[in-house]
């Protein structure tokens, strides 16, 4: 499992405004490239985003599912990018002064990625996942000052 923490100048409910909008997942999530559509229902538990990752030539069809929808405290998605596996995503948030903490937290649950050994995962996810919680602080930062 990797985890990756980032305090962030905004309240817990600007974070959930931007989980909250499936169209702007490939904005903030490293590696997602576009989104093919986006569940009514989203983010209700059960409902899904359909985006793509990669770059083109070589995009691979993703479906990430909602597991737990909490807001403004936490949310578990299930992404599945075959033929890479699936992996279960959490992002848990917490007040901190004027500001919060956000947490994600990703682990290879099935298919292939399930088989590499957790520190090997973790220098893999690590970098990747800092620099998604960066994205998601400008965009939810930027929410929170009106923009």
């Amino acid at each position: 499992m990797s985890v990756n923490v980032r305090a962030m100048n905004c309240r817990p409910e600007h974070v959930f405004t931007v989980l909250a909008d499936g169209w702007v997942f490939p904005t903030w999530v490293v590696g997602a490239s576009r989104m093919r559509d986006v569940d009514e229902a989203w983010p209700a538990e059960g409902s899904h985003l359909h985006h793509s990752f990669g770059v083109w030539p070589v995009l691979i069809d993703d479906t990430s599912t909602m597991l737990e929808w909490d807001p403004p405290r936490r949310m578990v998605m299930r992404p599945a990018g075959w033929p890479l596996g699936e992996a279960q995503v959490t992002i848990e948030v917490k007040p901190r002064g004027a500001g919060c903490v956000v947490r994600m937290s990703e682990k290879a649950v099935r298919g292939p990625g399930a088989l590499v050994p957790p520190p090997l995962l973790d220098l893999l996810l690590h970098p990747r996942n800092a620099e998604t919680l960066r994205r998601l602080a400008f965009i939810a930062e930027g929410k929170a000052d009106g923009a």
